[in-house]
C-alpha cells in the first residue's frame, strides 16, 4: 500500500521524485524516501513522516541526478521509521516497492545463513539482497533481476537501479499497479498516473510478469521469465495536470464533491441512446443475448464500492426483476459460493487494484462465471482481466474517502440494470425512456444538490461536537445511511452507525437521547410516512433529528430540528442525490475537528494488500 515513482532523464531528478511523491501521497504518508545516482554512487534519503518531512530534510543543498527512485510508504510490514522506510540498499542495488511479499520471512533466513545483514522490518528488502546475491554470481543487472524475482510469492511493482549499470532502471509488475510515462528524453515508472502527469500524458501500463528496461533513450520491455520482447501500445491521457490538483479547493475530498456534475456526465456521455431506448452495450463490452441469459447476477465489493453494490441489488432485482447476492470480496472469497451457471459477477471497485476485490474477481472466474468490472481506472488489474468492463470516466480521485467514484458507480449501475431489464423484457419502452430523461437530468440536479453546502455547514458547526451519530435508512436508501456513517467515522473519527430505519425498535433505539444526532433519509417516496414514524420515535426520546428529505416535504420539516431539502428525482438516483449531503456532513465534521480530510488515519486510497 505505498507510492513509487522513478525517473530517467534530462533534468534534474530530484524535484522530481519529490513533486510525484506529492501526487502519490494519497496512496501511503508514514514515511518516504529517494534515492539518486550520481558519479556513479546512489544516494538514499529516507525519513518518518509525511513528504513534506522528506522536503525539509533535503531543503538548500545542492542535490543533483538525472536518474532516481522514490516512494511513500503505508506499512504492512514493519512500524512507520526512517530504517523502514523505502528505498532499500543491498550493496550498489537500490529498489522501491508496492506490494507485499508472501515468503519474504522464509527468503529472509535463508539469505541471512549465507551472511546477508538486514537493516528494516520490512518485507521489501528481501528483494534487493536477492538481487544483490544473484549480481555477486557474475550476472548482469537485468538477469539477476529475473533470477531473483522466480524466487519472490506475492505482490510487488519494483522498480530498481543499480551502482554498476548507471544507466538504467528496470521496473517489474505482478498484482500491484505500475505505470510508465512516456515523455521527450525523458521516462517515468510510478503507481498511478497523477505522479508523472505534469510532464508527460503518453503512457504505457505494463502486464504481469513483464520487466521494463528504462534508459534516457527509451523504454524495452519483455516478459520476466521467457525474456520475450513484447509490444506495447501507448495510451495518451486525456485528463488535464489541472484535474490532479486541487483547483482552489481547499481539500482534495471538497474539490471532488464539487466534480460530480462533470463526472457523471463524462460517465453517461455515449452511453446510451434516448431516442433509440437502449444503453449502448460496446461500453460494458455485452451483447443483448449474453445478457438475456444471466439468471443471477453477483455483486462484488469493499467498502464505498460495497455501499454502490448494495443499492445496485435494488435497481436490477427491481428493474429487470434478476435475482442479486451482494457479498463483501473479503468473504466471498472465503466463503466456497455457489455460482449457477448463467451468473455473472459484477465486481466494483474505484481504483481496479483493490486486493480483496481482485481476489474475489479471479475466484469467480475459476467457479465458470463471467465477470464485469466497474472501474474507475484505465488499464487497472480488475479492467484487464475482467470479462468486460465498464469505466466510470470520474477522473483521478485523490482524496481517500470517495465521493465522486461512488456516484459514477451508481451511474454505471443504474445504466446496466436499464440494459438488462430491456434484455429481459422486463421493461416497456416507455418506462425505460422515462429512467433515460430521468438520467440526463441528473447532473444538473446534482448541480443544484451543492448548492445545499451552507445549510449543510450550519449542520455541522451544531453537532461536530458529537461523539456517536445514527444514520437512519429505508428501501435502497439504507445503503445511504451506511455510506454517510461510513465516511463520518473514515475522516472525522466520529462513531456513527447506519441501519434500516424499521431495524431501530430493535436495538438502537436504546442508545437515543439528548446526545445522540440522529440523520434522517425521508425522500418522498412509497415509505416517507414509514420514516417519519420513526423520526417521532427520535423525538419522543429527546434525540435530535436531523431531516434529508425532497423538496417541498413540510412533515419532514415538521418533525427534525434541522433539515436539509433535495430535487426531487426518481426512486432509483435517489441515493446519488440524497449522498451528496451526507458526504459535505463528514467533510465539515471533519474541518471543524481539524481532521486530516484527504489522509485520515491509519487509511490509504487503494487497498493493494490483504
Amino acid at each position: 500500500m505505498c507510492g513509487i515513482i522513478g525517473y530517467v532523464g534530462k533534468r534534474n531528478a530530484i524535484p522530481v521524485l519529490i513533486n510525484g511523491l506529492k501526487r502519490l501521497e494519497y496512496r501511503g504518508y508514514d514515511s518516504a524516501g529517494i534515492a539518486f545516482l550520481n558519479d556513479n554512487k546512489i544516494t538514499v534519503r529516507r525519513c518518518a513522516g509525511k513528504i513534506r518531512d522528506l522536503e525539509n530534510s533535503i531543503k538548500g543543498e545542492r542535490l543533483r541526478s538525472f536518474i532516481g527512485l522514490g516512494h511513500t510508504r503505508w506499512a504492512t510490514h514493519g512500524r512507520p521509521s526512517e530504517e523502514n522506510a523505502h528505498p532499500h540498499r543491498a550493496g550498489g542495488i537500490v529498489l522501491v516497492h508496492n506490494g507485499i511479499i508472501e515468503n519474504y520471512f522464509e527468503l529472509k533466513e535463508d539469505l541471512k545463513k549465507k551472511g546477508h545483514v538486514f537493516t528494516s522490518e520490512t518485507d521489501t528488502e528481501v528483494i534487493c539482497h536477492l538481487i544483490y546475491s544473484f549480481s555477486q554470481k557474475g550476472l548482469s543487472f537485468e538477469d539477476a533481476t529475473r533470477e531473483a524475482l522466480k524466487h519472490v510469492e506475492g505482490a510487488y511493482a519494483i522498480g530498481v537501479i543499480n551502482e554498476r549499470e548507471p544507466d538504467r532502471m528496470l521496473a517489474v509488475k505482478k498484482d500491484s499497479p505500475l505505470v510508465l510515462g512516456l515523455g521527450e528524453g525523458e521516462f517515468f515508472i510510478a503507481s498511478d498516473i497523477p505522479a508523472f502527469l505534469k510532464y508527460t500524458r503518453d503512457v504505457i501500463i505494463p502486464e504481469n510478469g513483464e520487466l521494463a528496461v528504462i534508459t534516457d533513450k527509451g523504454v524495452s520491455i519483455s516478459g520476466l521469465i521467457s525474456k520475450k520482447p513484447v509490444r506495447k501500445q501507448t495510451t495518451r491521457i486525456t485528463w488535464s495536470p489541472a484535474m490532479a490538483e486541487k483547483g482552489g479547493y481547499r481539500h482534495f475530498m471538497l474539490k471532488e464533491i464539487y466534480e460530480q456534475p462533470r463526472a457523471i456526465s463524462d460517465t453517461i456521455r455515449g452511453r446510451f441512446f434516448p431516442e433509440k431506448g437502449v444503453v449502448n452495450l460496446e461500453e460494458f463490452s455485452l451483447r443483448a443475448g449474453d445478457l438475456k441469459k444471466v439468471n443471477k447476477i453477483f455483486l462484488v465489493a469493499c467498502g464505498t464500492s460495497w455501499h454502490a453494490a448494495l443499492i445496485g441489488k435494488y435497481m436490477i432485482e427491481d428493474m429487470a426483476r434478476v435475482p442479486c447476492e451482494v457479498d463483501i470480496a473479503s468473504e466471498f472469497r472465503y466463503r466456497r459460493p455457489i455460482v449457477p451457471e448463467d451468473s455473472l459477477v459484477i465486481v466494483i471497485t474505484q481504483s481496479g487494484e483493490t486486493a480483496d476485490t481482485i481476489a474475489a474477481q479471479r475466484e469467480a472466474q475459476k467457479l465458470g462465471a463471467r465477470v464485469l468490472s466497474i472501474c474507475n481506472v484505465v488499464g487497472s488489474t480488475s479492467a484487464r482481466e475482467a470479462d468486460s468492463v465498464f469505466y466510470t470516466h470520474s477522473g483521478p480521485e485523490i482524496g481517500v474517502a470517495s465521493t465522486k467514484a461512488f456516484t459514477t458507480q451508481l451511474t454505471g449501475l443504474y445504466l446496466f440494470s436499464i440494459a438488462l431489464a430491456k434484455a429481459k423484457g422486463a421493461l416497456k419502452s416507455g418506462e425505460i425512456k422515462e429512467l433515460f430523461s430521468e438520467l440526463l437530468q441528473l447532473p444538473e440536479k446534482v448541480e443544484k444538490a451543492l448548492r445545499i453546502n451552507n445549510a449543510v455547514l450550519k449542520v455541522a458547526r451544531k453537532f461536530y461536537h458529537a461523539r456517536d451519530f445514527l444514520y437512519l435508512g429505508r428501501g435502497i436508501n439504507y445503503p445511504i445511511a451506511l455510506e454517510g456513517a461510513l465516511k463520518l467515522k473514515e475522516i472525522s473519527y466520529i462513531h456513527a452507525e447506519g441501519y434500516p430505519a424499521g431495524e431501530m425498535k430493535h436495538g438502537p433505539i436504546a442508545l437515543i437521547d439528548n446526545n445522540m444526532p440522529v440523520l434522517a433519509l425521508a425522500p418522498d417516496d412509497k415509505v416517507f410516512e414509514k420514516i417519519l414514524s420513526n423520526m417521532e420515535e427520535v423525538n419522543s426520546r429527546g434525540g435530535k433529528v436531523i431531516a434529508v428529505a425532497t423538496e417541498g416535504a413540510a412533515k419532514a420539516l415538521v418533525r427534525a430540528s434541522h433539515a436539509l431539502f433535495l430535487p426531487k428525482t426518481n426512486y432509483y438516483l435517489t441515493p446519488v442525490i440524497f449522498s451528496i449531503p451526507l458526504h459535505l456532513l463528514a467533510y465539515h465534521m471533519a474541518v471543524l475537528r481539524k481532521c486530516n480530510v484527504d489522509q485520515p488515519r491509519n487509511l490509504a486510497k487503494s487497498v493493494t494488500v490483504e
